[in-house]
């Protein structure tokens, strides 16, 4: 009798890896995008993002003491989606743009779902949207006075993929280390790249979706773009926006994004061609937020067709 079976319950593949210790990884891997942010825009850029990360903490802290629910402000999941939507802002934001945004995002989008793990999109990005559509005038004014480093002057403080799509060719070095317009942590691909690195490194996240949506998105670029296989038109639109900052750190949140390989491909690819059709064919030059909660609400479809 000395070797006892032991029986219980479903998972029985577990493993060490903590969801604090993924959001801690990924919070340190968005602070290259966060420090280029205010070396570019000021320090109002670094109090919005502040004012971000407090609300959203404080709104689920506030949210679970009152229903009597165990407090989960310490898993970091809050300080993450105060971070992303604070990156998401343009730094000429008032400040109580980021207080209804974080309120709207950990109240509204993740906690009346269930909390961590239940929401059906990406709490930043829904915030995002939100505030697009209540309040367009405080969030696409793109002027700023600049930080540390000065602002290279474009378009009458119009962002490189509205320049783009007016026709007009834009700076890809600049796009490349962020001395542009746009929101706080979208502008610089180095800086988001050096965080992508880091987590692809430690296997925080997967190559699969990020690599597939830029894919998908170039290829579509390419063949409705109407400039062909052109490498710096498409470089525009690979830099500009925040389709790195969506592919390599929003799209690929576990939580709104599929677990099965093929599920995943198939994610990436809808993401791809719903960028291109809100860039090239929409009202607007971004269109990154919008395809990714769309793509979001397919999740449950796409993991049902792509089981093993």
């Amino acid at each position: 009798m000395g070797e006892l079976l032991h029986v219980s319950s479903s998972p029985h593949i577990r493993s060490k890896v903590t969801t604090d210790y993924l959001m801690k990884m990924v919070i340190v891997a968005l602070m290259p995008a966060t420090v280029a942010g205010v070396c570019f825009f000021g320090w109002k850029a670094l109090l919005l993002v502040c004012l971000s990360v407090a609300t959203c903490v404080a709104t689920e802290g506030i949210y679970e003491t009152l229903m009597h629910k165990p407090l989960t402000i310490w898993d970091g999941s809050a300080v993450i989606t105060g971070l992303l939507l604070g990156l998401n802002l343009p730094a000429s934001a008032p400040w109580w743009i980021p207080v209804i945004g974080g309120v709207f995002a950990i109240l509204i989008v993740k906690q009346l779902f269930g909390g961590l793990g239940q929401n059906i999109m990406n709490p930043a990005l829904a915030a995002r949207c939100f505030l697009l559509l209540s309040f367009t005038g405080q969030m696409t004014n793109f002027s700023a006075d600049g930080g540390l480093v000065k602002l290279v002057d474009t378009v009458s403080g119009a962002t490189p993929l509205a320049a783009v799509k007016a026709g007009e060719k834009v700076d890809l070095l600049s796009l490349f280390l962020g001395n542009t317009q746009g929101t706080i942590g979208e502008t610089s691909a180095l800086a988001i790249l050096i965080g992508a690195a880091f987590l692809l490194i430690l296997k925080v996240i997967d190559w699969r979706i990020p690599c597939t949506y830029i894919g998908s998105f170039a290829i579509f670029v390419i063949l409705f773009g109407g400039h062909g296989a052109d490498g710096y038109y498409l470089l525009e639109q690979l830099l500009g926006g925040g389709l790195m900052l969506g592919a390599w750190f929003m799209a690929t949140d576990y939580v709104t994004s599929p677990i099965t390989k093929k599920g995943q491909y198939v994610y990436g690819a809808c993401l791809g061609i719903l960028t291109g059709l809100f860039r090239l064919f929409g009202g607007s030059a971004e269109g990154v937020s919008y395809a990714i909660i769309i793509s979001n609400l397919l999740v449950p479809l796409i993991e049902k067709v792509t089981l093993p």
